[in-house]
């Protein structure tokens, strides 16, 4: 005898409704335990112990995202050479030379990327 498709989801929405009763309880906990005095001082928009020096929603130089984007895409070249590392030995040197090559690459759009002033602040 087969069940219908609803039926084999069942213990999912189980799970989704325990998962939302413990989250909820949680939140609710947390609201009815906590001290909820909030004050100037907390509610400010730094919390670093100055008044802030701008309005907050002023726009950041174009350099931080190039510099942020720019480190994603280097830090996560850097991350295929640990797999790498540990395999060295049985993928030869078909997979040495392959490495050296996707590491030129890199050495050179860094390079390049170092030559058009893109990790220069002033």
């Amino acid at each position: 005898m087969t069940q219908p498709l609803l039926a084999t989801y069942f213990p999912v929405l189980i799970f989704l409704g325990i998962a939302a009763g413990i989250a909820t309880a949680m939140v609710a906990g947390a609201m009815l335990a906590a001290r909820q005095k909030p004050y100037a001082e907390k509610l400010s928009t730094y919390e670093c112990g100055f008044a802030p020096f701008d309005d907050t929603r002023r726009r950041f130089d174009v350099r931080f995202y190039l510099v942020a984007i720019l480190f994603i895409i280097f830090d996560l070249e850097v991350a295929f050479l640990f797999p790498w590392a540990i395999s060295l030995g049985a993928i030869g040197w078909l997979g040495f030379g392959s490495m050296m090559a996707f590491l030129f690459v890199l050495t050179i759009g860094f390079v390049y990327e170092w030559r058009m002033g893109a990790l220069d602040w002033e």
